[in-house]
């Protein structure tokens, strides 16, 4: 079968260095022989990353690909891997009914649909201890930040409550079939050691997400606008921006929030 051509509506970019493929391979902590972990690749294509993810035995690979022409060549290259592929849209999997409770996640991420993997995720942060991706460079950088930073957003901190996150390397363009306009960069999510944050979880989503709806503006007018105005009631935090709060300052102006809203 021919190589699969790449579909911009699928936000198709092919992997063409094997050395650059190996490294993110090797980049996903596993198992042993006798108990391999259970990895989702999302996004086969033609399995550039598959065939290296394949090759060790303290892991067992499974497959998430949208595109059907990709499954068919991979089908036809990989035909051990058959059995464990799956044609469809990674997110709309129920991860936990299909692959059980324990899974790690790598890929080639589609740059359309990045964050929306990430979220997914987070989502399933009770059964994804680790996952390891290539995205585009501005992304990555954004999670990786540390309060403070411009780049620090929404998806930064949400994923920094439950992860570690490692900004592992930079990728050229030119590795790519076609090469994108912007570079790319590999990062790893290892789950951290929260549990449970010290507060309403949800509503902690809801704050950051407030907090960032207005970036350019103090805290103060953001929340208002999502939660009231507290009975005239402010925190310390109101007059800073959202990109200056850590996780644990979120985890405090939650729980103030949930004291304070009307």
């Amino acid at each position: 079968m021919a190589e699969v051509r790449a579909k911009k509506a699928l936000g198709q970019h092919f992997l063409t260095d094997l050395n650059i493929a190996r490294k993110i391979a090797t980049a996903l902590s596993g198992g042993t022989a006798e108990n391999p972990d259970k990895v989702l690749e999302v996004g086969c294509g033609m399995g550039v990353l598959t065939q290296f993810l394949l090759q060790r035995d303290d892991i067992v690979t499974y497959g998430a690909e949208i595109d059907s022409e990709s499954v068919e060549y991979l089908h036809a290259h990989y035909p051990e891997f058959a059995p464990r592929l799956s044609e469809g849209d990674f997110l709309k999997m129920d991860l936990r009914e299909c692959y059980g409770q324990r899974l790690k996640i790598i890929g080639n991420f589609p740059y359309n649909i990045s964050s929306q993997i990430f979220f997914k995720v987070l989502e399933n942060r009770d059964i994804v201890p680790e996952c390891v991706g290539m995205i585009q460079r501005e992304v990555a950088v954004r999670l990786a930040e540390p309060p403070g930073s411009k780049e620090y957003g929404i998806l930064s901190v949400l994923l920094q409550a439950w992860y570690d996150i490692e900004y592992l390397f930079t990728v050229g363009e030119k590795v790519f079939n076609p090469p994108p306009k912007v570079k790319s960069a590999v990062i790893r999510l290892v789950r951290n050691n929260v549990e449970r944050l010290d507060c309403d979880e949800q509503l902690f989503i809801k704050v950051v997400k407030a907090s960032f709806g207005q970036r350019r503006k103090m805290l103060r007018n953001s929340l208002k606008a999502a939660f009231g105005n507290f009975g005239g009631r402010e925190h310390q935090f109101f007059t800073m921006r959202a990109e200056q709060l850590s996780v644990a300052d979120f985890v405090e102006l939650t729980n103030w929030v949930a004291q304070n809203r009307e």
